[in-house]
């Protein structure tokens, strides 16, 4: 259609901006999780055992939970990021389609009042 703007490069609509933002709040969470995993093994293996009772053995094993929780959340992170991904590209190609088909019809219609006319 003439007067009607191409659909926007990809890297531009708002769902490319989310998804953008989304890998970025995915690659934080993978660093906190590693970070993590460093300062736990640090405290399991630098601590001497008789260290490692009471409050502090809760502590290490706090840390633990929470890297593998954080890990947990980055691997799940990273599969809706796949899916967002998945979902826009579809909706261009979709978009692109029926852009097509109007153009089409457009031209059909011109054609066919073109006809009559004569």
């Amino acid at each position: 259609m003439a007067g009607k703007p191409k659909n926007p490069p990809r890297g531009t609509t708002t769902l490319d901006h989310t998804l953008e933002k989304s890998e970025q709040v995915a690659a934080e969470v993978q660093r906190a999780s590693d970070n993590l995993a460093v300062v736990n093994t640090v405290l399991e293996q630098e601590l001497p055992e008789e260290v490692q009772v009471g409050e502090v053995a809760q502590a290490i094993e706090h840390t633990s939970q929470l890297e593998e929780k954080l890990a947990q959340s980055a691997e799940k992170l990273a599969e809706v990021n796949a899916a967002l991904s998945e979902e826009i590209e579809k909706r261009l190609e979709v978009t692109a389609e029926r852009d097509e088909s109007q153009a089409l019809a457009e031209k059909l219609k011109a054609k066919i009042r073109a006809e009559g006319s004569d």
